[in-house]
């Protein structure tokens, strides 16, 4: 079975967060990670399972707005920000506006910041898997999010958790009768 994993990151802990869960599903499947820049309509399309994540801003999914402040935020002297490589390019929104009818198996996941609830930061995972399922994707998995603390670092244990929410993810998806593609 063949997996993709999308992601967007603006100052690297969703790249991190997706690189463990292509980790983790490397026990079941044939794993290709890329940046939402990189995704191409054949690598969505040749996927059994399209595993998408992407980081929440201003409480859901990233617009190319935030996108910009989170640039911005980066550049301003002191901030000890990053700017992840790919994070000029499209967002997550882009590229699910435009993938067209799906036909497989999909997972949605988001970075947040640690927070008492997420109503408080609210979840960009759950505007991920939305979108997913309008397309016609099948999610496997309730949308996970990966926490990051206020500084834009991930919490202890997050990459980890995210290798092990990978690997249930293959399972779940080799269990899976797919019908046949055309």
């Amino acid at each position: 079975m063949r997996a993709l994993v999308v992601y967007e990151s603006m100052y690297g802990n969703t790249r991190v967060v997706a690189s463990q869960v292509a980790d983790g599903l490397r026990a079941t499947h044939e794993v290709s990670l890329v940046p939402v820049a990189r995704a191409t309509a054949d690598l969505v399309t040749g996927a059994d399972l399209l595993v998408v994540g992407g980081p929440t801003h201003m409480h859901g999914l990233s617009s190319p707005r935030t996108r910009r402040t989170a640039v911005q935020a980066a550049a301003k002297e002191g901030s000890g920000l990053s700017l992840d490589p790919d994070a000029t390019g499209p967002g997550v929104h882009d590229l699910l506006k435009g993938i067209g009818r799906g036909h497989g198996l999909a997972a949605a996941f988001d970075t947040r910041i640690s927070a008492a609830g997420a109503a408080f930061t609210g979840r960009a995972s759950r505007g991920i898997g939305r979108l997913l399922k309008r397309h016609g994707y099948r999610l496997i998995a309730a949308p996970e999010s990966f926490l990051v603390t206020a500084q834009s670092t991930l919490l202890d244990g997050e990459a980890a958790r995210a290798r092990r929410w990978g690997a249930a993810l293959g399972v779940i998806a080799a269990s899976i009768d797919l019908p046949a593609s055309a």
